[in-house]
């Protein structure tokens, strides 16, 4: 294990790692940080701004001062200033995000401030590749997952909480088509070999789980070794 007192939770959309990173980092008493929401507000930024998402040097050029900060509970995030919170989740920012998820220079400059609010406390985060790229000296990793079935079935029941219409089969078709390009190559697909690998993370199937059941099985690994 590593030295650094965080949690680090990878995994697909729909696995609850965001709901179990929350629920541990309650139970602990530490900063709870979704990796995912930093994406999320550059690309907010960006849709602001008018850049063209297809252009990566204007892209980091763009984003590369942002000032972004999480509330004390780590479930707010304000991007300049701004409590941003509610306007990351649009549906024209998931459908973007891609754009600044897939360019290096601005994968650094957020995997830099991670790792920067990881060495202000003890913090849970969770994403998509923290435990081998942004926390790597995490004390704890974990790769959560779960059937795509399940995990679209959970995905279904957050957006319907919303007030969107989608169908169940357009969303399992979705998480589907998002895991084939995930697992082919890139961050995700490191984080899970090397947990099936044994490799310093731990494996974790969340299906047929609640989300209490699942961040116990995290807390019971964490408590276990006396921290």
């Amino acid at each position: 294990m590593g030295d650094m007192l965080a949690v680090a939770i990878d995994g697909p959309a729909g696995a609850g790692k965001s709901s179990v990173a929350r629920r541990v980092a309650e139970a602990k008493g530490w900063l709870f940080v979704d990796s995912g929401a930093m994406y999320r507000a550059f690309t907010l930024k960006a849709l602001r701004l008018g850049v063209d998402l297809a252009d990566a040097d204007a892209l980091a050029g763009a984003l590369r001062d942002s000032a972004l900060a999480f509330d004390a509970s780590g479930t707010r995030i304000a991007l300049d200033g701004e409590d941003v919170s509610a306007a990351i989740r649009d549906p024209k920012v998931t459908e973007n995000i891609r754009h600044i998820a897939r360019i290096p220079a601005l994968r650094e400059i957020l995997v830099d401030r991670q790792r920067a609010i990881a060495r202000t406390r003890p913090v849970v985060m969770e994403g998509r590749d923290i435990g081998t790229a942004a926390l790597p000296e995490a004390k704890w990793k974990f790769f959560l997952t779960a059937p795509v079935a399940e995990r679209a079935r959970r995905r279904f029941d957050e957006l319907a909480a919303t007030g969107r219409g989608v169908a169940l089969e357009d969303v399992v078709r979705d998480l589907a088509a998002r895991d084939e390009a995930d697992f082919a190559v890139g961050p995700l697909k490191d984080a899970r070999d090397r947990a099936l690998a044994g490799d310093g993370i731990a494996y974790l199937d969340t299906g047929g789980m609640g989300l209490e059941e699942a961040a116990a099985a995290v807390l019971s690994r964490i408590d276990g070794s006396n921290i």
